[in-house]
């Protein structure tokens, strides 16, 4: 006799069963994929040391897509000889995973690893309610990596749940020093050779950006243009549910062509038809939250003018210009400034330092460090100083923020100046960008 109680039972069983195998297939494959990275030259990174395995909390590295986080997670478990499984929940075979389904990933990862204690869970701001299960693995004392391109759903999801239980670290693309050591560059000398290889790298860098996989693909242009596609698309649109995607859209790459942009809100909502400010700063949040673009407060001992007239950057400048209808040029004095912008924050996040940039009417400088209310340095780059014009101006900047902030640690970064000069009792040094950049990491 047919018993159709029985019949359901069994099918939802054999339904269960089939997605666990499903599960075992796609982890299986993510491991040998994981052990082919051991076969591959990979650069060591900065924030390598900032990865504490021995440490309670879960360790979190967040950042733009394809910033090479996955990597420096691989490196630092590798480094360590610890046992540890893996899951990249960015494969869309991982897509329809639910909450409910994490335990059964737990599972089918025992299957494949046998016993560990570190367990590396790649992007995983793409499963709704992940927090929960990742405080049970650590109230198991397992040791957790977590790698996410999203602050606002990493860092909220981490306040409402693992409050005190995270530690963060936030990875860019490639440095100039990192870029030097993957392309066999001596950075580490002052010969006459050693320093026309250095510049030579830094011309190329300045061009091509810091993104790993560029030096190894020869059409940058299709590669980034893809990449903003898809964060745009899939980062942003999908996930906040934007209401005008081709306005986004335009208004996203009109920042990426514009940037470094003091924002104007009503220029934005004016030039690409927004009735409300309100969706303008969302949109630029959405995009800031995404790593797209990086933002810059007014520095004021004021908190009222701290938070007007944020300066937007590119966290690369690869974004700048290798893009469809770009039509940003070589914008050399901006590539600049966005490298030393990125440089900065690199140096400030490790430190626990804070950066801003100075403007009143009488003049403005790029960047000014801060260690709470001290001022630790002043600095203006400008990619040709040989005008007398431009020359002035921005040791004016200079001159201007040591006023202001009472710093005599003043530096005016270029492309290739190197000298020492005194003005009005002040000392200022000059330093072209690419012996800075691998000489104060």
């Amino acid at each position: 006799m047919f018993d159709s109680k029985v019949f359901t039972t069994f099918a939802t069983m054999k339904e269960v069963n089939t997605d666990i195998r499903t599960l075992e297939v796609i982890l299986n494959d993510q491991k040998r994929e994981k052990e082919n990275w051991s076969s591959e030259r990979l650069c060591s990174r900065e924030e390598e040391s900032l990865v504490d395995l021995n440490s309670p909390q879960a360790q979190v590295v967040i950042g733009v897509r394809r910033s090479g986080k996955s990597t420096l997670c691989f490196q630092a478990l590798e480094s360590a000889g610890v046992k540890y499984a893996y899951v990249d929940f960015d494969d869309e075979r991982l897509a329809s995973i639910g909450t409910n389904q994490l335990n059964d990933v737990l599972e089918v990862l025992y299957r494949i690893y046998n016993s560990f204690n570190y367990i590396f869970l790649d992007e995983i701001q793409n499963i709704e309610g992940w927090p929960l299960f990742v405080n049970r693995l650590l109230r198991t004392k397992m040791h957790v990596i977590l790698t996410g391109s999203n602050a606002k759903l990493l860092s909220s999801d981490l306040a409402t749940h693992l409050t005190g239980r995270s530690s963060e670290i936030s990875l860019y693309p490639f440095s100039f020093g990192e870029y030097c050591a993957i392309k066999g560059v001596d950075f580490k000398n002052r010969t006459t050779k050693s320093i026309a290889e250095q510049r030579k790298a830094f011309d190329e860098y300045m061009k091509q950006g810091g993104f790993p996989e560029l030096l190894n693909i020869k059409n940058g242009r299709k590669y980034i243009a893809n990449l903003v596609d898809n964060i745009l698309k899939r980062d942003i649109e999908q996930r906040y549910h934007i209401a005008f995607p081709a306005q986004f859209e335009n208004m996203a790459h009109h920042l990426l062509n514009v940037s470094p942009y003091i924002v104007s809100t009503s220029d934005l909502a004016e030039s690409f038809n927004f009735k409300s400010l309100h969706t303008v700063r969302n949109y630029i949040d959405y995009l800031k939250q995404a790593y797209v673009l990086v933002g810059l407060k007014r520095f004021s001992q004021k908190s009222k003018v701290r938070i007007t007239q944020e300066k937007i950057y590119a966290v690369d400048v690869a974004m700048m210009n290798q893009r469809e209808n770009a039509f940003a040029g070589d914008n050399l004095g901006w590539r600049l400034e966005t490298i030393v912008l990125i440089q900065l924050l690199r140096k400030c996040k490790q430190n626990g330092w804070d950066l801003y940039y100075l403007k009143d009417r009488s003049g403005e400088c790029d960047f000014i460090v801060c260690n709470g209310k001290t001022v630790l340095q002043a600095i203006q780059v400008s990619y040709d100083i040989s005008s007398e014009a431009t020359y002035k101006r921005e040791i004016n900047g200079l001159l201007l923020a040591c006023r202001q902030t009472k710093c005599e640690n003043l530096l005016l970064l270029t492309d290739y100046e190197y000298k020492d000069v005194e003005k009005d009792g002040h000392h200022i040094s000059i330093r072209p960008v690419y012996d800075w950049s691998i000489n104060n990491p």
